[in-house]
């Protein structure tokens, strides 16, 4: 009640004259100067701004249909919409700035016009306790299967299900079912609530129903939705991932043999990396919109070998005919480039899923480091590139468009698995090569550059369409001298030695004078 109290006195006195000069300013390039979604960046975008015109908004407290309350209107310019282009504002502009774009907005769509309508909220209730329990998280699963959100997120939630490559917006443009695996992207926020909200509201426009009418229907209760958020909840990590520069890769003790498969049990003992990826939009043909938005990566390695496990989410085994449509929808989509010479838009094929992995070619002695777009034709970068139809080949990238795979394909090894939305890729090599001209040779103790790239065919992505991160490193603890362990034990023992020494003379007999 004070939250809403506070709400209204927050959103009175707003002025649309002002709102418009803020939103010109800041919100037209994507939204358009009528508010119908069309400015000039909309067309690089996944999914597309909002068209107020309309008057859909997906993210909302009332009920499917509805319009939104002034709440919800500030609360996603506040916060943004996590999983799309729209950034927060909350720390950009003023409360009154805020404030009266909220008032400007209602102004593109008469829906706002009777105001003797008022948007009212829904009442959500509160979560029942044990949400983490195992009998909570069985009921909110039994849920999850028996009101179809399996369809279309998948048995493991991650937007792999069998209705995913089927799905658009109700303007015909795709979109993806989320992966429930990464809340911190969730559209609308990442807590339990947040998501129980969600259930109950909808997603208008897209194909994300409300549940509410379910409850009407008695087909589950309030109790249940809410073991339904709270099951939802239970697939992300606790926390966010943070991202670490550096990747730290043990040394396996002397005899045991190297991880190569995915599924090897030594991988549970070493720690994982997130590292973010965003789209390629520096060369042409740039892509703003790519599928993979990071990755978790593993390393080990032994006295002579080192072993690479990259893990990310992707909805599909490509190439997948069943994508094919949805791959025509995002080409359609977005707009092949930016100038008037660009290439004619790509027609929909049937591409790999791949993986890069770039190092320099030679240890760099201090922080300088090669072009981190694949390098230049003066200075090449040394890459893994593994592709889910052909297997692992060692290479030289002289730029994105040139790629010289090394004779017989170098010296990496490669296993990888495909399950229920997700990539599990091994790459091995040995840290000493023949090959000291085109291959990097590994060593212990230093700090090592490395960057990845990642394309999925599904999403249309090939060539220079692809999600690419920036440089961080890769060091190779090295073997602890043995010497480390005895010195402390020649310490103590000499302390010790010394020790007696001191209370052995204190203890002897005074002799007479």
């Amino acid at each position: 009640m004070i939250s809403s109290l506070l709400a209204l006195a927050v959103l009175v006195a707003q002025d649309t004259t002002a709102g418009k000069a803020v939103y010109v300013k800041w919100c037209a390039g994507c939204h358009g100067d009528n508010g119908a979604g069309d400015g000039e960046a909309a067309r690089y975008m996944l999914p597309y701004p909002r068209d107020f015109t309309g008057a859909i908004y997906q993210i909302r407290s009332t009920a499917s249909g509805e319009l939104p309350t002034d709440a919800d209107l500030l609360r996603a310019i506040d916060q943004g919409l996590p999983g799309t282009a729209m950034p927060g504002w909350k720390t950009r502009l003023s409360d009154r700035e805020r404030r009266d774009v909220v008032a400007y907005l209602k102004t593109f769509s008469t829906f706002f016009a009777d105001t003797t309508i008022t948007p009212q909220a829904l009442q959500f209730g509160r979560a029942p306790g044990g949400g983490s329990g195992a009998e909570a998280l069985r009921v909110g699963r039994q849920f999850y299967d028996s009101i179809g959100c399996r369809k279309c997120h998948g048995d493991r939630g991650r937007g792999d299900g069998p209705s995913a490559p089927t799905l658009k917006d109700d303007g015909g443009r795709p979109v993806f079912a989320a992966d429930l695996t990464e809340n911190w992207r969730f559209n609308g926020g990442e807590t339990v609530e947040d998501i129980y909200h969600r259930l109950r509201t909808g997603l208008d426009g897209t194909p994300m129903p409300s549940f509410s009418d379910l409850l009407d229907q008695k087909f589950l209760t309030e109790e249940q939705l809410w073991r339904v958020a709270q099951y939802v909840r239970s697939l992300s990590p606790a926390e966010p991932p943070v991202v670490r520069d550096v990747i730290r890769a043990p040394q396996l003790p002397e005899g045991e043999p190297l991880p190569r498969s995915p599924g090897d049990s030594a991988w549970s003992q070493v720690d994982a990396y997130w590292f973010p990826l965003v789209g390629q939009v520096i060369k042409k043909t740039r892509w703003f919109a790519p599928a993979v938005s990071g990755v978790w990566v593993q390393a080990v390695h032994t006295r002579d070998s080192l072993a690479l496990r990259v893990v990310w989410d992707d909805r599909s085994q490509s190439p997948d005919s069943a994508w094919l449509a949805h791959i025509g929808r995002v080409l359609g989509a977005l707009a092949s480039d930016d100038s008037a010479s660009a290439p004619a838009p790509a027609q929909p094929g049937l591409w790999p899923d791949q993986l890069a992995v770039q190092f320099p070619l030679t240890i760099p002695q201090g922080m300088e480091r090669p072009y981190f777009l694949m390098g230049n034709p003066s200075a090449p970068v040394y890459q893994w590139r593994w592709s889910s139809q052909g297997g692992a080949v060692a290479g030289l990238a002289r730029g994105v468009e040139r790629f010289d795979p090394l004779a017989g394909g170098g010296t990496v090894g490669a296993q990888a698995v495909y399950d229920h939305g997700e990539w599990r890729v091994v790459l091995t090599r040995a840290l000493a090569t023949a090959d000291t001209a085109h291959e990097l040779q590994v060593r212990t103790g230093r700090a090592i550059p490395v960057a990845f790239f990642a394309w999925d065919g599904s999403n249309g992505e090939h060539g220079t369409r692809m999600a690419v991160s920036t440089w961080y490193f890769l060091a190779l603890d090295e073997p602890t001298p043995a010497s480390v362990f005895i010195s402390p034990v020649i310490a103590m023992a000499l302390t010790l030695a010394l020790g007696m020494l001191v209370v052995w003379r204190a203890q002897r007999p005074k002799q007479a004078l």
